[in-house]
């Protein structure tokens, strides 16, 4: 499996942020086996879960769990290496979200991030998926926070979203979150996402500039032409993530969305050394146990975001992978 990595661009912002908290990032970073000095590199990349223990370790190490929270303190375009000035230069906010969503990769490999229209307005959901641990909520938190303080600044108003969702139960002090957010928080949610009105989106931005704009996304696509789209396997791994909470994924679905034949398809996986039913199997094993960690989900619930038809499937498959019962797993961590 192709490991998730994270851009210098975003590492170091989260190092100043921890920072600007009282957390010594410096033996947090020697402690991970993380070279501190290439946050100032700016094609260097870290690993997506080193990046989790660093969440990890400076939560624990400063006590507060909503330290992620102080994202939105540190904004500045080039956290998000060039879709930062993507979006500055949007003709609007909708306009830039859709080249965020475009772009994310360049940024962090690790987040997923769909923009949907919806009756009251627009939602953008976010979900962070790590190689072999399960993303933290601070990292989620921060993200949400970061982007939502960068909107503003780009707005140059009061920008409050309709709703703000977030996994996870509601800590016993929402200040923080009401400080940050500023609009109606919902806990215990789904997934994360930002949800604005129509005329938030898309209003005029001040900085707008077509030219700009344009350059800027040029640059972006020619950096991830590059960087590449990675290889078919992390591709279909990707797409599983987004479909299999939708049901039992299948292999023409997959090649239709990868614009190839299935024959093709079969023919690239198989270079890889990988097939789809075992990346399949790979994907389901990897999200069981990142969803095993979380207590506030049912055995019920995981076997619907795994894609499996009924919970009995799940239950067979889980001894499969693990020689046990979830309930036993879960009791052991």
């Amino acid at each position: 499996m192709t490991e998730r990595t994270t851009s210098s661009h975003w590492a170091s912002t989260i190092v100043q942020s921890l920072e600007q908290q009282g957390v010594d990032c410096r033996p947090l970073f020697a402690g991970l086996g993380l070279d501190y000095s290439a946050l100032n590199d700016t094609e260097a990349r870290f690993p997506q879960d080193a990046m989790t223990r660093l969440w990890q370790q400076a939560t624990q190490v400063s006590g507060n769990p909503a330290i992620g929270l102080g994202m939105a303190r540190v904004v500045r375009p080039s956290a998000m290496h060039v879709v930062g000035y993507t979006l500055m230069s949007s003709h609007t906010l909708l306009e830039g979200i859709q080249s965020l969503v475009r772009y994310q990769r360049i940024i962090g490999e690790a987040a997923d991030l769909a923009l949907k229209s919806t009756a009251q307005g627009y939602e953008l959901s976010l979900a962070i998926q790590g190689d072999r641990l399960p993303s933290t909520r601070e990292s989620a938190e921060g993200s949400l926070a970061y982007f939502l303080a960068f909107c503003r600044w780009l707005a140059c108003r009061p920008l409050q979203p309709r709703l703000v969702r977030l996994r996870g139960a509601a800590p016993l002090d929402c200040a923080a979150y009401r400080a940050v957010f500023q609009a109606p928080l919902q806990f215990d949610a789904e997934h994360y996402a930002l949800c604005f009105a129509h005329e938030d989106l898309q209003a005029p931005l001040p900085g707008a500039n077509a030219e700009l704009a344009r350059l800027h996304q040029r640059y972006a696509d020619d950096y991830l032409s590059r960087y590449g789209d990675g290889p078919v396997s992390q591709q279909a791994r990707q797409w599983l993530y987004q479909m299999l909470p939708q049901g039992e994924p299948r292999r023409e679905a997959l090649a239709q969305a990868l614009l190839l034949s299935e024959r093709t398809l079969q023919r690239r996986l198989q270079e890889e050394g990988s097939s789809f039913h075992q990346l399949l199997d790979d994907t389901r094993r990897t999200l069981a146990e990142q969803y095993l960690a979380q207590p506030a989900l049912s055995l019920q619930e995981i076997a619907y975001l795994l894609g499996f038809s009924a919970p009995s499937t799940f239950f067979r498959a889980f001894r499969r992978w693990f020689a046990c019962t979830p309930n036993a797993y879960r009791a052991r961590r």
